[in-house]
């Protein structure tokens, strides 16, 4: 494991010090981190060799208090008119992947349990706990329901400074029914929402992100090589953000792609992790460390 972690090292100084140029060159030094690690991620993934994690690891003040980076994922009541499968997809080996990739690619520590895996939480929007998550992530946002209670804490989390991340949810009737649940916290008056583009400080942090990916699901990439889920209505990737007064992203929406995905199977086919991991990974460690930062 000595030799592998002196490879991950140079390959992510590599990409500290030439990043910027192209994805060809993310491309290769990725390659050669997940290469070096392959071994370290078979142990931390359930069923292998590290053993099964728990398959809730609920959010609580003991599991908070880390002071290091630490993965949280929201757990929501589906609607009854919703679109997806619920708040568990991708779970929970994009929440561990990409929280390894942040501790190989930049300096910023991660919360770790006694085996080495990342520590990641589950949490609800009225937990007291979300207070302590300085990035939220959510998948299938167009399933969700929100009620009164968890829409206010949801607005009270993003203006007291948090990052809400909505991913993977395809076409028109998804984008509405989340929008729906989104303006119950967030009215559309007051917070509209914009549309970002590529040079937006988000997309350029550590990764330098020369377009906006369509990043679709393993099992349609395979089946389809098509990168669009649902044909022409979702043909059009979106990065879409709620900023407050001065700028900030509060609550950033990546429609129409599965970035969660990208993290999740970047084991699983090497077609997919060179042409879609390794882009999900450049926005991905961009908008953590713009989350930390911001």
């Amino acid at each position: 494991m000595d030799g592998s972690r002196h490879i991950v090292a140079m390959a992510a100084s590599a990409v500290r010090a030439r990043i910027g140029r192209h994805w060809r060159i993310v491309a290769v030094a990725a390659a050669f981190v997940i290469a070096a690690s392959t071994t370290a991620a078979q142990q931390r993934r359930p069923g292998r060799i590290g053993g099964p994690r728990p398959v809730l690891a609920w959010a609580s003040p003991e599991s908070m208090d880390t002071g290091v980076f630490q993965f949280c994922r929201l757990v929501f009541r589906q609607a009854a008119n919703g679109d997806g499968y619920g708040w568990s997809v991708d779970y929970p080996s994009a929440d561990e992947n990409l929280s390894t990739r942040l501790s190989e690619l930049t300096r910023a520590p991660i919360s770790i349990d006694e085996s080495g895996r990342p520590n990641h939480v589950l949490i609800r929007l009225t937990q007291p706990e979300l207070f302590r998550c300085p990035f939220v992530m959510m998948t299938e946002p167009g399933g969700a329901y929100f009620d009164e209670a968890e829409a206010a804490a949801l607005r009270d989390y993003v203006l007291k400074g948090g990052f809400f991340w909505a991913d993977d949810f395809w076409g028109e009737y998804a984008w509405q029914v989340w929008e729906s649940q989104l303006r119950k916290a967030l009215p559309s008056g007051e917070y509209p929402i914009v549309d970002l583009s590529i040079v937006h400080p988000v997309f350029h942090m550590l990764m330098r992100v020369p377009e906006i990916p369509q990043i679709p699901g393993l099992g349609v990439w395979l089946s389809t090589r098509q990168t669009s889920e649902r044909g022409a209505d979702s043909a059009v990737p979106h990065v879409r953000a709620i900023n407050d007064a001065h700028g900030r992203i509060m609550v950033l929406m990546t429609h129409n792609s599965d970035y969660g995905d990208g993290f999740e199977e970047e084991g699983s086919d090497r077609s997919y992790f060179e042409r879609f991991s390794v882009r999900a990974y450049g926005v991905g460690i961009n908008v953590l460390l713009y989350s930390m930062t911001h």
